[in-house]
């Protein structure tokens, strides 16, 4: 057995000038001849002691058989007291390619971040030891790291591609966890916490001391910072089966995400993460003013909005000879807001095919109805202040309201409607 050691920690207050010069390499595949094992599939484990013996066994046919490099395994124990360690360590002295550590405390996170910083893999991944995942999935979840492609792959279950096989309270939490994951940090990603996930070493290194968690939000928190910090996520769908025997405590965990959530929240508000070190050289630039891929989205929205507001503005003055000034607004509104949505769909955010478009048409409604308020207020109080105003004064004081309104759209359009496509840096398969 080898005594984990743990990477050196990143002072959190990296000035910009210290992260251009620490950013990450450039992306580059890996060589075909590897001297050492490429991926080092960690198992992380507590009291596992009916489960680990045919799930390491499976893993490691699995990869002998199909996976083209070499590779590794490491049992992960952390702290477990029944006959996990004794097992873990006849398995390693029998398998070939297999290692496993032993840590003094519990927690998934904590057992993750020693074993993927002792290892010297460039490709790091972990899987559950119930074995829910189908391993099928396994080597498209490394390819796009070894390739060069992404920085961080993750297993989603709520893909359209994925086939599912779990009771309705789990798959309502997971739901309600993911989703509530989108409204309060706006994250682009699908699945949060399915176990099977794998990062590039050199991505590693960087992000796991900006991690605190170490235990069921670890997934999370690696997540959230590495999509704020614009390092390329990629999603795969999976078949995935609940393990009818799982012993989370569901309330816990639950309060311990939560409280995680608001910690991570507020950090990511008061700037304390020190995010321009994971970020590459071509992109350290981008670091220093706006996040990356907003002023291209931004340019894009100005120009549906300007398409949509003189569309907006001949539907109103057609309609307000025959319906008045508040129902011309409305109408004209409605419709104007119907083809914006449509069109930033496609166009700013880049969303093809037809999943989604109810939902999509439906926020952007509520994004409508915000309109309609500062518009239909703005002329309230100009009639109220003004009755004698003509046509040609309420035009310009609703080019003004809607010119507030269009901004706060764009806010709205970029952190809910369209959370996934926010930052254009999640791959692979969207949430359905």
């Amino acid at each position: 057995m080898t005594t984990a050691r743990r990477s050196t920690p990143i002072d959190r207050r990296t000035s910009a000038t210290s992260a251009a010069l620490l950013a990450l390499p450039r992306r580059a595949p890996l060589p075909a001849r590897h001297p050492a094992p490429v991926l080092d599939v960690v198992v992380p484990v507590h009291n596992e002691e009916n489960d680990l013996e045919p799930c390491v066994r499976r893993l490691h046919a699995h990869l002998a058989e199909t996976f083209p490099y070499s590779f590794r395994i490491t049992i992960a124990d952390n702290a477990s007291t029944d006959r996990t360690p004794e097992i873990a360590e006849r398995l390693a002295a029998e398998l070939p390619g297999t290692d496993w550590i032993r840590l003094a405390e519990k927690g998934r996170g904590r057992a993750l971040h020693s074993a993927w910083s002792r290892s010297s893999a460039p490709v790091l991944a972990y899987l559950d030891v119930d074995l829910s995942t189908d391993l099928a999935a396994l080597l498209p979840l490394v390819a796009p790291l070894i390739s060069g492609h992404s920085d961080i792959a993750i297993g989603t279950r709520l893909a359209r591609g994925s086939r599912v096989v779990r009771g309705p309270k789990r798959e309502f939490i997971s739901r309600c966890y993911n989703g509530l994951l989108r409204g309060t940090l706006a994250v682009g990603f699908s699945d949060a916490q399915c176990g099977f996930k794998a990062v590039r070493r050199d991505v590693a290194e960087r992000l796991l001391p900006l991690v605190e968690d170490q235990e069921w939000f670890f997934d999370t928190e690696m997540l959230v910072i590495a999509e704020r910090a614009g390092l390329r996520i990629h999603e795969v769908p999976v078949d995935w089966v609940d393990d009818p025997d799982s012993r989370v405590d569901i309330l816990a965990t639950a309060l311990a995400d939560l409280r995680g959530m608001a910690r991570l929240g507020r950090a990511l508000a008061g700037g304390r993460l020190p995010l321009a070190v994971l970020r590459r050289p071509e992109e350290v630039d981008e670091a220093a003013g706006l996040p990356p891929a907003l002023v291209p989205q931004l340019l894009r929205f100005a120009a549906v909005g300007v398409a949509s507001t003189l569309f907006y503005l001949l539907l109103y003055s057609m309609l307000r000879p025959a319906a008045g000034a508040q129902a011309a607004n409305a109408l004209a509104l409605l419709a104007s807001a119907v083809a914006n949505t449509a069109a930033n769909r496609r166009l700013t955010f880049g969303v093809r095919g037809r999943g989604g478009v109810l939902r999509h048409q439906l926020k952007g409604l509520v994004a409508f109805l915000v309109g309609l308020a500062l518009t239909s207020g703005s002329l309230a109080v100009l009639h109220s202040t003004a009755p004698g105003a003509g046509p040609r004064v309420e035009l310009l004081t609703l080019i003004a309201a809607n010119l507030a309104a269009t901004l706060l759209r764009f806010l709205l359009l970029r952190a809910w409607v369209f959370p996934g496509q926010r930052s254009r840096r999640t791959t692979g398969s969207s949430a359905s």
